[in-house]
């Protein structure tokens, strides 16, 4: 009988601690993507040979274009931009804002966020899953995290531009962008569903998936 219960126990851990993490670890130095390959579980082939320029990335300092309807830019250091983060589960964003820029609500289903102001003040806010808000007006040099796959969003309230750069533990953390994933997609999601969900009527429903067609 113990034996048996010892067996259980083995098993439940071999089920469990793999949730316990974001992206698997490597199993050797570094991999750096070979993003002409397709992607596997945990990334992208190794490619071969590497130099120096794989480890580094500038794409973080480009200056960015908020001229859009939400007043908001966000340059990606992610697998798919910087090849030398493949299996290693991490990636960065470079995010800046227009004056009264909003990053819209969105979640990021495969990873944690953190966040440190750089310039500006930022009203930075995450949703928990009881629909409590958490939220705070932070400044340059504070820093902000939000639990994985809970929705959040940022808004400068500043008089001037701000700029975050933010972290994840994910090589590809994902980003599910509320409104046009729900008034944007394609298919569109029926009208009905929509209409019932937000208790209101298809003009309105209509209107919306107008601003947010591809």
């Amino acid at each position: 009988m113990t034996s048996l219960r010892i067996s259980f126990l083995l098993t439940l851990c071999l089920f469990v601690t793999p949730s316990l993490s974001s992206d698997s670890d490597p199993l050797q130095d570094f991999c750096v993507g070979d993003l002409k390959a397709s992607p596997s579980l945990n990334g992208f082939p190794c490619k071969s040979p590497v130099s120096a320029s794989d480890f580094f990335f500038s794409g973080l300092s480009i200056p960015l274009n908020t001229s859009n309807r939400n007043g908001v830019a966000v340059a990606p250091a992610n697998v798919l931009t910087f090849p030398g983060l493949n299996t290693l589960g991490l990636s960065m964003n470079n995010v800046e804002f227009a004056p009264g820029g909003v990053n819209p609500p969105h979640s990021h289903p495969r990873a944690t966020e953190a966040g440190v102001v750089i310039e500006g003040s930022v009203f930075v806010g995450f949703l928990t899953t009881n629909n409590t808000l958490f939220s705070k007006v932070i400044h340059a040099g504070e820093m902000f995290v939000v639990p994985r796959g809970l929705v959040h969003f940022q808004w400068n309230v500043g008089k001037g531009k701000a700029r975050l750069v933010t972290s994840f533990n994910s090589q590809l953390p994902g980003s599910a962008v509320l409104p046009s994933t729900l008034f944007g997609s394609m298919p569109e999601i029926p009208n009905a569903v929509l209409t019932k969900t937000f208790r209101t009527d298809d003009v309105t429903v209509n209107n919306l998936k107008s601003k947010f067609a591809v």
